[in-house]
């Protein structure tokens, strides 16, 4: 899709809008998600992400990964994450980032859909471990703006003092998700 089509497709056709104009810069980025409590997240990222001239890759549970829908994942830049070899596939992804040239992960911190207080880190050893940047993402679903905040974030030896720091990043954005049940503060 081109990034024109997707700029009309977000701006025109669903409403949204966003302060960012281009893609973050660096090669290899780790750029989270949040709040995440809808498919629409993703569709939506998808698009902003495209409209900005970016090609973002991101996880997505295996299950979701069925014909047709599968395929079609696939070109927008989803590969399956097994929930149950958590470990392998971050080996994997940190070797498939490390061998391109550029690589935009997007991730979801939460896991999950659902509520949850305490977010996974898996984030934190893909961006270490690949020298990658870390950018916060955001979605607000009462204001319809997306975006990417333009500093990265610095993150330190401890991934979950940096977690802890970020949801409170977040908590200070006041963000509306799609599901307000599905998004819990710490």
């Amino acid at each position: 899709m081109s990034p024109k089509f997707a700029k009309f497709i977000l701006t025109k056709v669903l409403g949204w809008h966003s302060p960012n104009t281009a893609p973050v810069p660096e090669a290899r980025a780790v750029i989270l998600g949040v709040p995440h409590t809808s498919i629409y997240d993703f569709v939506l990222g998808y698009l902003f992400y495209r409209s900005v001239g970016g090609k973002m890759r991101t996880m997505i549970k295996k299950e979701a990964f069925f014909f047709p829908v599968g395929p079609i994942l696939r070109s927008l830049g989803a590969f399956p994450m097994d929930r149950q070899h958590p470990l392998a596939i971050l080996k994997n992804l940190i070797n498939e980032m490390d061998s391109s040239d550029k690589f935009h992960l997007v991730i979801c911190p939460e896991g999950t859909r659902k509520a949850v207080r305490k977010w996974k880190t898996g984030y934190h050893t893909i961006a270490r471990d690949t020298g990658a940047a870390l950018y916060l993402g955001y979605f607000d679903y009462a204001t319809k703006t997306l975006g990417i905040v333009r500093c990265p974030f610095e993150l330190t030896d401890d991934a979950r003092r940096d977690t802890d720091a970020i949801q409170l990043e977040y908590e200070k954005m006041n963000l509306t998700p799609k599901d307000p049940s599905g998004f819990a503060t710490r």
